[in-house]
């Protein structure tokens, strides 16, 4: 068991045993929507309440079927951050679709977690009660499904699909901005205006082969007209190509 599901593990547990022997505590935990704005600290506390043994032991199942491969895959703090802006965001949607309703338990954070295993894993058979074998990526869609139309009474439909929601932009977000896709982006592009501001005049047309040498000669009469920064990104790439070698914009580096 990886070091966050562990400790997240221990901390509802921990919270659930609090809940049944210090009177109130439940009450004053629960996110409110109403009271986002009096009590912002709810938004955080409601994911470490359970309304029953049940509620707790199906969460806490989940998260520790699912949870540690995603925490190995993006690493303790990506996972922490996951965890947890699913589990707010799961708060947000419930203030804005059915803000008179308190909610609690650690679904809508568990949810982000489920769709990142999806997401990574989505041909993995997943088995409902021990028996029933379904892949990952339609777990989620059934899953989805259930909370849209409602499926389960006194369940906090909104919280799950905030979940969803909150997991799945956290996701986004880390593959646009990793280390490859900056580099993927860097070397598409195409070399940045200022990089051939003066090495395009470097460009030798007449020994450039004939199957190019038609679209050369139009992206040098426009830049004569237009300027350089009026070349697409891939119009600046295929230009550089025909640039001398000894004078051609440096690649960019791989991330390390």
């Amino acid at each position: 068991m990886t070091p966050w599901v562990l400790r997240l593990l221990i901390a509802n547990v921990f919270v659930y045993f609090v809940q049944q022997t210090v009177p109130g505590v439940t009450n004053d935990l629960a996110f409110v929507p109403t009271q986002l704005f009096v009590q912002p600290w709810t938004l955080i506390t409601y994911m470490f309440l359970h309304g029953s043994i049940g509620h707790l032991f199906f969460n806490m199942l989940a998260l520790y079927f699912f949870g540690s491969r995603v925490e190995d895959r993006l690493g303790p703090p990506r996972f922490f951050a996951l965890y947890f802006i699913s589990g707010i965001a799961g708060g947000l949607l419930s203030y804005v679709f059915s803000p008179r309703y308190p909610i609690i338990g650690a679904s809508g954070a568990v949810f982000g977690v489920s769709l990142a295993f999806a997401r990574f894993w989505p041909r993995d058979q997943i088995l409902i009660w021990g028996i029933i074998p379904v892949e990952a990526r339609w777990l989620i869609v059934i899953m989805t499904a259930m909370a849209l139309f409602g499926v389960g009474s006194g369940v906090a439909h909104f919280a799950h699909l905030g979940g969803f929601l909150g997991g799945y932009l956290y996701l986004l977000y880390l593959e646009r901005n990793s280390g490859a896709a900056r580099f993927k982006r860097q070397v598409t592009s195409g070399p940045p205006p200022d990089a051939l501001a003066t090495t395009w005049q470097k460009v030798n047309r007449n020994s450039i082969h004939s199957v190019n040498k038609d679209e050369v000669n139009r992206i040098l009469d426009k830049i004569s007209a237009s300027g350089i920064k009026s070349l697409t990104p891939q119009e600046r790439l295929f230009l550089s190509n025909f640039v001398p070698m000894d004078d051609r914009p440096k690649p960019p580096l791989p991330p390390s």
